[in-house]
C-alpha cells in the first residue's frame, strides 16, 4: 500500500489533484501558484502585451523588406529635413531616414533582449534547481559564487569594459546574460528547496530516483512559473542596458545604431526643434519596455492566484492593462 501511494504521489505531481489538467491542459507550478495555459491564453494583458511585442516585431524586421534606406551613407543634402514626402519620420543630422533608423535600432535591441533573456533564464534556472536538488556543502558552495556574482555592479561593469574596449552587440549580450543569471538562480534555487520537501519529491526519493531524474524531470518543470516571470522582466531590463549604455555614447560605434543611440542623438538637436529625432525612438522603447512588463505582470498575477493588488481590478477588467509593476521578489 505504500509502494502504491508513492507511485501515485509521484505520477501525479506537486498538489492534490491530478497531473494532467482536464482537456489536455499543461501546467506549472511555482510557490505554490498555478500557470496554465488556459489562463495565459485568455488573460487579456498577456494577448495585448504580446500581440504589441509581435507587431514591433514585424516592423523591425519586416519592414526593412518593404521600406529600403540607406543607414551607412551620410547625405548633406537632406540633413535634417522633417517629415514629409519620402522620408515619413524626416532624417537626421547625417541625413539618415529616421523610419529606417528606427527599424535597424529596434532590431538590435530585440536581438539584445532575447538572447539576454533566454540566455541567463536557462542558465539561471538550471543551476539553480542543480543546487537546490544538491543540497548541503555543495549546495553552499554554489551559493557563494551566486552571493560573489550578485554583488558585482552590472551596469558599472558594462560602463568599465565600454570605457576600455570598443563593445559589440554580442560582447554586451555576453557580459549582460552572465551577469543577469544569478538573480533567476537564486529565485529557482528557493522554489526547489521548497518542493524538496513535498510528496512527489519524497516519493521519487523513496523509489530509488537519481538526483539527475529529480532535477529534469521534476525540479526544473515545477519551477516553470517563477522562471517565465522572472524571463520577461529580464527582457525588458536587457533593453534598458542597452539604450542607457547608447545614451551615455559608450554603446558599439557606428554603423551599429539602436534606440538608445537615436535618442542620443536626438536630445542634442531637440533645442533646435528637431522633435522627431527624439520622440519616435522614445515612443518605441516605452512600448516594448511597457509590453514586457505587463506580459510579465500578468504571468505573475496568475502565478500567485490573482493577487497582485484590488486596487487596479477595475482597470484591469476595462482595459487589460495596468501601470508598471517592480520585479518580483
Amino acid at each position: 500500500m505504500a509502494s502504491d501511494a508513492a507511485a501515485r504521489a509521484l505520477t501525479e505531481g506537486p498538489g492534490p489533484g491530478p497531473g494532467p489538467a482536464a482537456g489536455g491542459e499543461v501546467t506549472a507550478r511555482a510557490g505554490g501558484g498555478r500557470l496554465s495555459l488556459a489562463e495565459v491564453a485568455h488573460n487579456k494583458r498577456i494577448i495585448s502585451g504580446t500581440g504589441l511585442v509581435v507587431l514591433l516585431g514585424l516592423f523591425c524586421f519586416a519592414g526593412p523588406l518593404l521600406y529600403h534606406t540607406n543607414q551607412v551613407h551620410v547625405n548633406l543634402n537632406i540633413i535634417n529635413d522633417p517629415p514629409g514626402p519620402g522620408h515619413p519620420l524626416g532624417t537626421d543630422q547625417y541625413g539618415i531616414d529616421v523610419l529606417g533608423q528606427l527599424m535597424a535600432g529596434g532590431q538590435s535591441s530585440l536581438e539584445l533582449a532575447f538572447a539576454v533573456g533566454i540566455g541567463s533564464t536557462v542558465l539561471g534556472a538550471l543551476y539553480g534547481a542543480m543546487s537546490g536538488v544538491i543540497g548541503g556543502f555543495g549546495d553552499a558552495i554554489l551559493m557563494r559564487i551566486i552571493d560573489t556574482l550578485l554583488a558585482v555592479p552590472t551596469f558599472i561593469l558594462l560602463i568599465i569594459v565600454a570605457s576600455m574596449y570598443t563593445l559589440s552587440l554580442e560582447t554586451i549580450i555576453l557580459i549582460l546574460t552572465l551577469l543577469s543569471w544569478p538573480d533567476v538562480a537564486r529565485l529557482v534555487r528557493g522554489q526547489v528547496l521548497a518542493l524538496r520537501t513535498r510528496e512527489f519529491s519524497q516519493a521519487a526519493v523513496g523509489m530509488g530516483a537519481t538526483r539527475r531524474w529529480i532535477l529534469i524531470r521534476h525540479m526544473v518543470p515545477n519551477t516553470l512559473g517563477i522562471v517565465l516571470v522572472n524571463a520577461t522582466f529580464g527582457l525588458a531590463d536587457a533593453i534598458y542596458a542597452l539604450s542607457a549604455l547608447s545614451f551615455l555614447g559608450l554603446g558599439p560605434p557606428p554603423p551599429f545604431t539602436d534606440w538608445g543611440t537615436m535618442l542620443t542623438n536626438g536630445v542634442n538637436n531637440l533645442f533646435n526643434e528637431y522633435w522627431w529625432q527624439v520622440y519616435p525612438p522614445m515612443i518605441a522603447l516605452v512600448l516594448v519596455v511597457l509590453a514586457f512588463r505587463q506580459i510579465g505582470d500578468a504571468l505573475t498575477d496568475i502565478v500567485n492566484g490573482g493577487q497582485t493588488g484590488a486596487i487596479f481590478q477595475r482597470k484591469r477588467r476595462r482595459f487589460g492593462w495596468v501601470p508598471l509593476s517592480t520585479r518580483p521578489e
